[in-house]
């Protein structure tokens, strides 16, 4: 069994950033998934983890951490003799400026990047072609919003909508500013933090590949040739295609709902492709399921070395 076990969903940001993580790092883990479409629901066992129900867990064999900047860290460190050599440097300097960009990621644009986000799922989308009484107003920076027509979205009274509005376009605003730095940075480097991708690129990726997915948000890329080019180069590793697979969400359970679905899955070297392999289990309880690790992610780089 695995020593490293990282307890979440996949479409939670912070999982997200530790699954690439371990899989530039080619560490073997084992996923086990607290059910994100459920509610507030927890397993019991997991709350004895974490008693407040935090988004992420992570164990390595006597470390338990739930802070995913940390976990990359950590990660980085302790396996630094496997898999990307770079993703935290070497020298004093290099780790310097990562730790520097890191810092920034976490502080200016983590925050209006998840805002945006959570405006944008609720807002609805603008019907195609729109005129001027339509949902969206081009401008150099990008779409406004500016009224409520458009395609299917989550209903919500005026005022809840209008406050949506205004949450996307102040976060849109600091973005814009924010990436106006990384558009000068880019321009030095082919990297955030140097000629090498590093944990300061990786930790971007989860909400910016909701924003850059999203025709509303994605010029804020787009319009960017520098911030562009980075986004192209690190939207496109492997380590991310494998961590947007495990995104799915999982398959409709069969009968009274606690049926429980285990996802295996191999990086097969040399094949360069993802092979999952799932298995239902009905009919038992989520206490159960965690003590059987079932709904967990085993990954190994070798097909030799699988882990149930």
């Amino acid at each position: 069994m695995a020593s490293v076990k990282v307890f979440g969903s996949p479409t939670s940001a912070e999982v997200a950033r530790v699954l690439m993580c371990l899989f530039e790092k080619d560490v073997e883990f084992q996923l086990i998934r607290v059910d994100a479409y459920r509610g507030p629901q927890r397993m019991p066992q997991y709350l004895k983890l974490q008693p407040r129900g935090e988004a992420l867990t992570f164990e390595d064999d006597n470390l338990t951490l739930s802070e995913s900047r940390g976990i990359l860290r950590h990660i980085s460190h302790k396996y630094a003799k496997q898999g990307n050599p770079d993703l935290i440097g070497t020298g004093a300097l290099e780790r310097a400026s990562i730790e520097q960009w890191l810092q920034t990621e976490a502080q200016s644009f983590d925050v209006p990047s998840a805002e945006m986000v959570y405006s944008l799922a609720l807002l609805p989308l603008p019907m195609p072609n729109a005129n001027a009484g339509g949902v969206v107003a081009s401008s150099n920076n990008g779409p406004t919003l500016t009224k409520r027509v458009g395609l299917a979205a989550p209903s919500m009274d005026k005022a809840k909508e209008e406050e949506m509005r205004r949450l996307f376009e102040k976060s849109q605003r600091e973005l814009e500013k924010l990436l106006d730095i990384y558009e000068q940075r880019l321009e030095e480097a082919a990297y955030l933090a140097g000629d090498k991708f590093t944990i300061a690129d990786l930790s971007h990726l989860p909400n910016a590949d909701r924003l850059a997915s999203d025709p509303r948000s994605r010029r804020m890329f787009e319009r960017r040739r520098n911030v562009s080019r980075w986004w192209d180069q690190v939207s496109r590793r492997e380590s991310w295609t494998y961590v947007k697979s495990l995104q799915r969400p999982p398959a409709s359970a069969a009968g009274n709902g606690d049926a429980a679905q285990q996802d295996r899955f191999l990086w097969q070297q040399g094949n360069n492709y993802p092979y999952r392999q799932r298995d239902s289990y009905p009919g038992e309880g989520q206490e159960q399921l965690l003590q059987q690790a079932t709904n967990y992610q085993s990954w190994s780089s070798s097909s030799s070395d699988v882990r149930y």
